[in-house]
């Protein structure tokens, strides 16, 4: 398999100027009246196509032969929904001060989120760890986070959410759930042409996405609270999530050698535990939170881009301090080379 390539500067990913330049559409033209009614429709149907997809992409076979793995999963999934969950319980200290009521909903929600597949698979192969390992890891985390994700909702954000509620529930298990498990069990007849069609499902993945979030945003617009937030409080936001990367990086880093992984394993470790999916984070806020998606999806997004400029350095620092006698990794098996490069239970954007 190709290792993925990343480039040498720190870029600000193009993904994330579609979805900016989104905001502002929704800003200058947000969707009114039976506009809205069309687009939360469209956004509706989309997100369970797109889970669809999710679930026609995830091989069964390659889940299970990742699970040998298990004590590599386990911490990365511990990492993703015990670890973070825990930080970002303990920065409710930090409301009003730095972050407002509604901004610490929307940091709270993004350390519920699933793990990012395919950067936590480019930073791996770029720093010389364990690239199967990644593959399986955010695989992993993405579908547990289907089920996971809105019942830690329910535990730590309840009815303060603002729209959240039991139905919630029923609407994750019928828009994204269902249509996951549909996929899969058509997989077998709609794998290879979802296969075969890698690059326009992947602009499907990213259409749809777009979609959500003009949707969420518009409404946000309509109900006029962007008025909440001053550049003071999203300044203060950058500073919280840059710290929670921080800790992360650490505690992923440094844990797993207590925990006595390997250098490989590590690296796989810090990258897929460390960060968080914006595919999969954005339509399940688009669910949980309805019009106050917009402001609850803020801090994923700003800690999305975040995570890929710091992770491109370090990725780039660990393949230099490759130990004496470690070369490139080893060639992947067939199997292996088989397993989704893209994001399997996430968007085909590479910036997922």
């Amino acid at each position: 398999m190709k290792r993925p390539q990343w480039p040498s500067w720190m870029p600000i990913d193009p993904y994330i100027l579609l979805l900016l330049g989104t905001v502002g559409l929704a800003a200058l033209f947000p969707a009114r009246g039976t506009g809205a009614d069309v687009a939360s429709g469209a956004s509706t149907a989309a997100i369970a196509f797109l889970f669809f997809l999710y679930g026609a992409r995830l091989s069964t076979r390659e889940a299970m032969d990742g699970l040998k793995h298990w004590r590599l999963h386990a911490t990365v999934l511990a990492c993703t929904f015990l670890i973070f969950p825990l930080l970002g319980l303990a920065a409710r200290g930090l409301e009003p001060v730095l972050l407002t009521h509604p901004l610490y909903q929307g940091l709270l929600f993004l350390t519920l989120v699933p793990s990012t597949i395919q950067s936590s698979i480019a930073f791996t192969s770029i720093a010389r760890g364990n690239v199967p390992a990644a593959i399986c890891a955010g695989s992993f985390s993405s579908l547990v986070g289907i089920v996971v994700t809105p019942l830690l909702a329910a535990a730590v954000l309840g009815s303060s959410a603002g729209g959240f509620s039991a139905d919630s529930l029923v609407d994750i298990v019928l828009q994204l759930l269902v249509p996951f498990v549909a996929g899969q069990l058509l997989r077998r007849w709609i794998g290879g042409f979802v296969a075969r069609h890698k690059k326009v499902l992947g602009l499907v993945d990213r259409g749809s996405i777009l979609l959500v979030v003009y949707t969420a945003f518009s409404e946000g617009m309509v109900q006029g609270i962007w008025h909440q937030v001053s550049p003071a409080r999203l300044g203060g936001l950058l500073v919280v999530e840059a710290v929670l990367l921080a800790v992360m990086l650490t505690l992923t880093w440094y844990g797993a050698k207590a925990l006595r992984f390997g250098r490989e394993d590590r690296i796989a470790i810090q990258f897929a535990g460390s960060k968080k999916s914006l595919a999969s984070g954005l339509p399940m806020a688009s669910v949980l939170f309805g019009a106050h998606a917009s402001l609850a999806v803020l801090p994923l997004m700003l800690f999305h881009q975040m995570q890929l400029m710091v992770c491109a350095v370090i990725a780039k620092r660990r393949s230099r301090d490759v130990p004496a006698g470690i070369g490139e990794p080893a060639p992947l098996t067939p199997r292996e080379s088989a397993a989704p490069t893209r994001t399997a239970v996430g968007t085909g954007s590479r910036s997922h």
